[in-house]
């Protein structure tokens, strides 16, 4: 019965990763590309084919829905699993997975032919953690994409244990594949009601036992700056440069605010993007916090540095638009943690310690949580996300099913 449970599992990650569906920023299309467009399809067609109920694609978030039916005589809570199909701001073009067995925990991995990338736990010491696991791995030219297929593996796979064996009991579960998450407009629209779940949790964390309850709270800020440019040689008085303006502007944000030399619940202020001539430059800025009202106050510092050199400039040269762009998925629990105490205590019923720490980032549960729905985020077993040196063990990617499993297990429990 348990070697069934897995059944599946490994190959339909390598056969998601396989397929690319990295999300794109500067698309205002939903989904953001066809070829995640493409994907969503064929998981549909999948959880058709299984027998799900209700399986469509929503109009209003191009998420696919689906729905496991009860199999109890009485009622119990609805609960929703999350994942999310596009892969991140890195080469995601033919993907070649690597399979290591039986890793020794402490030998470097050799990521493809050419020797140019090891996978070193000298590097990266959470490989430790793996001995005796199969690990997958990238060939180093492209990330791997267990963010978040991992998440969609095991769903997917739970899904189709469950279609299979009716004798376990459970509630009715909700399923929601989408896209974008990557990019930050994913759950944008997710539609709550059209999905009709209780509660619900993203399989999208990291490492064994992650449970994230707590995110940042999220902004950015765009940044266009007008300069003057003329010759050099008669530059004073007269040149604006737009280079020195947006220097001055980074200048002004306090150095040790950072997001490198910050952890914990450290907040901080990223220039995450600059181009820039003298006669014109564009900077993007992430602004992250944990406390609502200091990430209320980090936005208004970069305004009053904006208009402070607005001000010395004598005309408006500097412009911003500043959004939110998510917030504090703990904020949004308001004290109902029904949705983590149920995965705490199946974690803990497994011999699995759950991990709780304020996140550095943000899920799609986040948004979704402001939404109405409470939704905390669960492992799926990716570590190194967003490179090369992405990996995931199996067995972690098991244990990350068996949760799902179990939390089904314990809301069956009649009330």
């Amino acid at each position: 019965m348990t070697e069934d449970k897995y059944a599946g599992l490994l190959d339909r990650f390598l056969d998601y990763v396989k397929t690319e569906t990295r999300s794109n920023p500067d698309s205002d299309t939903v989904p953001s590309d066809p070829k995640e467009t493409a994907f969503l399809q064929k998981l549909a067609a999948d959880l058709t084919q299984m027998g799900l109920d209700n399986v469509h694609i929503n109009p209003q978030c191009s998420y696919v829905y689906a729905t496991i039916p009860s199999n109890l005589d009485y009622d119990v809570p609805t609960i929703g699993y999350i994942a999310h199909v596009d892969t991140a701001d890195f080469n995601a073009h033919n993907v070649r997975p690597q399979i290591v067995e039986n890793y020794d925990g402490h030998s470097d991995i050799q990521l493809g032919d050419d020797g140019q990338y090891i996978l070193s736990p000298q590097e990266f010491p959470n490989m430790k953690n793996y001995q005796g696991d199969t690990l997958i791995t990238t060939d180093g030219s492209t990330l791997l994409g267990a963010d978040d297929k991992s998440g969609v593996a095991e769903i997917v796979t739970m899904a189709a244990y469950l279609m299979s064996h009716p004798e376990v009991k459970h509630g009715e579960i909700k399923i929601g594949l989408g896209p974008d998450e990557e990019i930050g407009t994913g759950a944008d629209h997710f539609d709550v009601d059209d999905f009709g779940a209780d509660f619900a949790y993203t399989v999208d964390g990291g490492p064994l036992g992650e449970l994230e309850y707590e995110t940042f709270n999220a902004a950015q800020a765009e940044i266009s700056i007008s300069g003057k440019d003329v010759h050099t040689g008669v530059a004073k008085g007269t040149m604006v440069n737009a280079i020195q303006v947006a220097i001055d502007l980074h200048d002004s944000l306090p150095t040790h605010e950072r997001a490198e030399k910050t952890a914990g619940r450290e907040g901080f202020f990223h220039l995450y993007k600059f181009d820039g001539t003298v006669d014109h430059a564009k900077m993007v800025y992430l602004i992250r916090d944990h406390d609502r009202q200091t990430f209320e106050e980090r936005k208004h510092l970069l305004e009053r540095i904006v208009a402070g050199l607005n001000n010395e400039l004598g005309e408006q040269r500097i412009q911003m638009k500043l959004y939110d762009q998510y917030y504090n998925l703990k904020d949004a629990l308001k004290g109902d943690m029904q949705s983590v105490n149920i995965a705490k205590q199946a974690m803990e019923q497994l011999n699995i310690k759950p991990v709780i720490y304020p996140v550095r980032g943000g899920t799609d549960g986040s948004t979704i949580s402001y939404m109405g729905l409470p939704t905390p985020n669960l492992f799926a077993g990716g570590e190194n996300m967003h490179s090369r040196y992405e990996y995931v063990s199996l067995q972690t990617m098991e244990r990350a099913l068996d949760v799902l499993l179990k939390i089904n297990e314990l809301n069956a429990v009649r009330q």
